[in-house]
């Protein structure tokens, strides 16, 4: 059961928190549990959001909405059930009141004050002075640190940062005040140098402060990383660049239809999402919010990707940039999950192919896969779906895109899946892949219109996914996909939970589109071993429906096949000198041991019947 918080004021001035119904959403139907009626907390300074739901510990938080990090007062009390409380029933003042009243455990211990024998503290209780500990969350990465710390002990971004106001041109080691304006970047003076060219050969942006409204109710311990500053940070970045407003032309926002959703999402995904609008908080999964505003929000993403899809494809406009939340790649046929609620890339491609386009190409760079997009485009030789994650194995979330995930029902190999094997990948294995599997694909089915899903969670600094993408590596990207389409491409928004990393990488993707050339040279560039590894292996599987790969893969397997597999073989190696593995060796050594002590009870059983 998830519930939710409801905050009134008491004739004393106090908020009293009362635990109201929440309702989890599966997907059209809407399960509704009610509260226990003890289920109460007093709280105090609440601004709106408690974490109250599976929790050992309630914090009495005090959030400044201010743009900033936020400070955080802790009160931490546990009662015998292991239910948290924050402050102790009046009633309980015992009788030892008529001594000292700050009197504490420790003062009785070291017995400063003498007591009669006989008095009786059967009911003492220990004092309801409690200690504070202050603390704060990081506005950048939302890592949360102490109160007496400036910068954030993670990423050090000051806590009074101007990354908001300014994006990632405020330096990260001062407070907004300080930041000097001279040090920003100069604008053009033109508010319409979009409109100078023609509108064909312009960059359309699709925004709508209207997202910015669709944020978690319920305060947790932490905050929630897919947070409205995402989408703040960007805009500030772009507009203190004079990119956006500026160069860019801006695509009216409209929400979905119906009808134009039912292209990509069953019946079941689009009443969920719904229904949201008619609840303060809800949870399509434990890490997957809805407000209120939620659906309005989600609609109004799906429509800008929609419009700027059309848009491009018609030769409206030259390419685009969708600045939109919630993302959407995570979403699929049915459920909502992943912080996602329609799939946004999937309606895009929708939309190009109702345009006009016989083939669409996505490409996913997010560090998760997109498993929603590959559901939705699974059995579809129409479009074609390459994505490049961190796999694992399978233990990263969402915990699908295995290599050998390659399409279904006669579209085998319109699944491109290169699955990294760990953290730490960095832009020499991206634009690797790139060059040994993405673009011969992508060469060879020649699409009529290319999007991509553009998290920026594989950044250096993100708190997610831990890689080492930077905003270089993301621009080389982009202008390789640039040259497929004829120039048709759409750039989605998706993940990316650090507000320097994703600015920063978002806006050398905008200047790519714009024109510009990136920094990075991506001539000779070496993978690493595990980036290697993974390649060979979706080229050994890929280039049975490409035969173009089979190329790439003899030439690399023959240079570099002996350092990509080194350890593999060290490890064989290893295997045969020591025989069978360890667990099986000591499975047989408890066999053998239970099969001989069998024996030897039976023999001592039978020597003691004699």
């Amino acid at each position: 059961m998830i519930l939710v918080q409801k905050c009134v004021t008491s004739s004393e001035g106090n908020e009293i928190s009362e635990s109201s119904n929440m309702s989890y959403l599966t997907g059209g139907k809407t399960e509704t549990n009610l509260p226990n009626q003890s289920e109460v907390v007093l709280c105090q300074d609440l601004n709106g959001r408690l974490d109250g739901v599976g929790s050992a510990v309630v914090c009495d938080y005090t959030c400044h909405n201010d743009g900033q990090s936020g400070e955080v007062s802790q009160l931490c009390t546990r009662d015998s059930d292991g239910i948290s409380g924050l402050n102790a029933d009046p009633a309980a003042i015992t009788k030892s009141a008529k001594h000292e009243s700050d009197m504490t455990l420790e003062d009785m211990y070291n017995a400063r004050y003498n007591f009669d024998e006989d008095d009786d503290d059967s009911d003492w209780e220990p004092s309801e002075k409690q200690i504070e500990v202050l603390k704060w969350f990081c506005v950048n990465c939302t890592m949360i640190n102490v109160e007496d710390v400036g910068n954030c002990e993670v990423c050090g971004e000051h806590r009074e940062s101007g990354i908001l106001s300014h994006g990632f041109f405020a330096s990260p080691y001062l407070p907004l005040e300080d930041v000097n304006q001279d040090e920003l970047p100069v604008t053009e003076d033109s508010e319409d140098s979009c409109k100078q060219s023609s509108l064909s050969s312009s960059t359309a942006v699709g925004f709508d402060e209207r997202m910015l409204l669709h944020t978690e109710v319920v305060m947790k311990s932490h905050p929630h990383p897919e947070r409205p500053d995402r989408l703040r940070t960007i805009a500030a970045s772009l507009a203190t660049a004079g990119i956006f407003p500026g160069k860019c032309y801006p695509i009216p926002a409209r929400e979905i239809t119906r009808e134009e959703l039912q292209m990509v999402h069953s019946e079941e995904n689009i009443e969920a999402v719904d229904n949201t609008k008619r609840m303060h908080a809800s949870y399509f999964t434990p890490d997957t919010y809805a407000n209120e505003h939620s659906a309005c929000a989600a609609r109004l993403a799906a429509g800008l990707c929609a419009d700027l899809a059309s848009a491009i494809y018609s030769g409206r406009v030259k390419n685009g940039f969708a600045l939109v939340r919630p993302p959407g790649h995570h979403a699929g046929v049915k459920q909502a999950m992943g912080f996602c609620l329609h799939n946004n890339a999937a309606i895009a491609a929708s939309a190009a192919q109702a345009a006009g386009a016989k083939k669409v190409l996505i490409v996913d760079w997010d560090v998760h896969h997109g498993n929603g997009t590959q559901e939705i485009f699974e059995r579809s030789k129409s479009v074609l779906y390459i994505s490049l994650h961190r796999h694992e194995g399978g233990r990263f979330y969402p915990g699908t895109g295995a290599a050998d995930e390659v399409g279904s029902m006669g579209a085998e190999g319109y699944c491109v899946n290169i699955p990294w094997s760990r953290g730490g990948v960095s832009d020499n294995d991206y634009i690797f892949a790139f060059e040994q599997v993405v673009l011969p694909i992508a060469l060879d089915f020649n699409p009529d219109f290319t999007i991509i899903s553009a998290g920026f969670d594989a950044a250096r600094g993100d708190p997610l996914g831990c890689c080492d993408v930077t905003p270089a590596g993301y621009a080389s990207m982009t202008q390789m996909l640039s040259a497929l389409s004829g120039g048709k491409l759409l750039v989605i928004l998706e993940g990316g939970y650090n507000l320097r990393s994703i600015s920063s990488s978002a806006t050398a993707v905008i200047k790519v589109l714009l024109g510009e050339s990136p920094t990075i040279d991506i001539e000779n560039t070496v993978p690493s071993k595990a980036g290697l590894r993974s390649v060979l292996d979706v080229l050994k599987i890929q280039m049975n429906f490409w035969p173009t790969l089979e190329a790439n893969f003899t030439k690399l397997h023959s240079e570099w096949g002996s350092y990509a597999f080194q350890d593999t073989r060290e490890q064989s190696k290893k295997r045969r000198r020591t025989g069978l593995p360890v667990w099986w060796r000591w499975g047989r050594k408890r066999l053998l041991y239970r099969i001989l002590s069998k024996q030897l009870r039976a023999k001592s059983s039978c020597n003691f019947s004699c």
